[in-house]
């Protein structure tokens, strides 16, 4: 039996992509990892818990335990991928398409994400992080 999840065609797909599976976990109530962007497309599956996910110019949603998500990669930042939940981990499977021969995650730094504060979505007013 197979189960559709998620069909997505990316904009772009590295030449001589590298193809990376991870588990993250992310420990109760974390923010996650601070605002940054892949070289190339991620598809991802939670696993358990509740992950807040954002990405550059779409209002940041709560996915939870047997969803799928995706994001472009490339030039477009990843906000957040943080723990909704104060009482229990995230875990969630992530498959990267990586440029060869750069890292499949790059930090953003304070200055960029300032020029670009306009890209952001709106933020709830009871936003967490």
């Amino acid at each position: 039996m197979i189960t559709e999840l998620l069909t997505q065609v990316p904009p772009f797909v590295p030449d001589r992509p590298h193809a990376m599976t991870v588990v993250v976990e992310v420990p109760p109530g974390d923010a996650g990892t601070p605002p940054h962007r892949h070289s190339g497309p991620a598809f991802g599956y939670v696993l358990e818990g509740e992950l807040v996910f954002e990405l550059e110019g779409e209002p940041e949603r709560v996915i939870t335990a047997g969803e799928a998500f995706w994001e472009p990669g490339g030039d477009v930042i990843h906000y957040q991928a943080a723990n909704n939940r104060d009482d229990v981990p995230v875990r969630f499977l992530a498959v990267m398409l990586c440029a060869e021969g750069e890292p499949m995650l790059t930090l953003v730094e304070p200055e960029e994400l300032e020029a670009r504060r306009h890209r952001r979505a709106k933020r709830p007013a009871d936003a967490r992080f």
